[in-house]
């Protein structure tokens, strides 16, 4: 695939537009199947354009968006395993813990996983109540 900057020589807009190759762009001007999307004039030409080199700066970015998504999917792998396997008790997590913790209920046969600040964290914690914190990310449906 390739990227042309066009101009309309008529209305003199440009536009970005992508073709298979070189030739396909070459053979769909010579059959004037290219049009302005503005005046529907077929003056398209290709425009003067620079070339896109990845250089340090763009690669260490591209670099960056890869690995941001690489975390992101592996994030979204452990909730999806979290869900699974443990109960959610949403705020009342650090009451749960406790109550497992102390034996107060014996009958939990599932991890618990839900909300709590960072003190209460840090006090579960100081009680020998093993805890471990995740980002969450929320799903993005909208």
């Amino acid at each position: 695939m390739i990227k042309y900057k066009l101009i309309c020589k008529d209305c003199e807009i440009s536009f970005d537009s992508w073709f298979a190759s070189s030739i396909e762009y070459e053979r769909l001007k010579n059959n004037k199947f290219l049009s302005c999307h503005n005046c529907n004039s077929k003056q398209i030409e290709k425009s003067l354009m620079a070339p896109q080199l990845i250089n340090k700066k763009n690669s260490d970015q591209i670099n960056e968006n890869f690995k941001y998504k690489r975390i992101n999917k592996k994030l979204k792998e452990y909730q999806k395993f979290i869900k699974k396997n443990f109960e959610y008790v949403g705020e009342n997590f650090s009451y749960e813990a406790r109550s497992i913790h102390y034996n107060k209920k014996e009958n939990k046969k599932k991890g618990i996983y839900g909300s709590a600040s960072k003190d209460e964290i840090r006090e579960l914690k100081e009680e020998g109540i093993d805890t471990e914190v995740i980002p969450w990310i929320e799903d993005k449906n909208n």
